[in-house]
């Protein structure tokens, strides 16, 4: 059992894998916010529709399947306020949210049926193209004052070495290598 992150009482098709809890557990401790650790689950997602498991109907999808599965983990990634989403969707994330912060056991009929209903999907949905596509369009719904503030939290949140790393890739991508 990881501290800090509850272990939901999943059914087989459900559950994430254990490393993925640790590290989002990891994620927690340094700090980091809570939709970073929920981009663990989305990984994992998205790992998952790459290998044949299950797939989704859009990129979109595959990044709220991973969400949902935070949220049912205990991450405390609260739903997309009033105005920024669908009713339904809002809807969804606040269950999924509740149900992760009281540790219910989830059906194991709802979870076979929702695993049926996405084999019957693509798994073209998690390739590189498609999901590009998804943060690009994604991007563009933010100001450039917003993308700006993300890359600077991003930058102070690395670390020395990884700065170093990401500064020297970054140069060498300029100089077109």
């Amino acid at each position: 059992m990881v501290p800090g992150i509850p272990i939901v009482l999943y059914s087989k098709n459900y559950m994430p894998e254990k490393d993925t809890i640790a590290k989002a557990e990891h994620d927690k401790q340094e700090g980091k916010s809570a939709s970073t650790q929920a981009g663990e689950f989305v990984h994992e997602e998205i790992k998952n529709i790459r290998e044949g498991k299950h797939g989704a109907r859009s990129a979109k999808q595959a990044i709220a399947i991973g969400l949902s599965k935070a949220r049912r983990a205990g991450v405390k990634l609260k739903p997309p306020k009033k105005g920024k989403t669908s009713k339904k969707t809002r809807r969804s994330a606040e269950l999924a949210y509740k149900k992760g912060q009281r540790h219910e056991p989830i059906s194991q009929t709802r979870s076979r049926a929702r695993v049926k209903a996405l084999k019957r999907e693509p798994i073209s949905s998690a390739s590189h193209t498609a999901l590009s596509r998804q943060a690009h369009e994604a991007a563009m719904n933010r100001t450039a004052s917003e993308r700006s503030a993300a890359a600077r939290k991003a930058a102070k949140t690395k670390g020395p070495r990884k700065r170093s790393k990401a500064a020297k890739k970054a140069a060498r991508t300029r100089a077109g290598k």
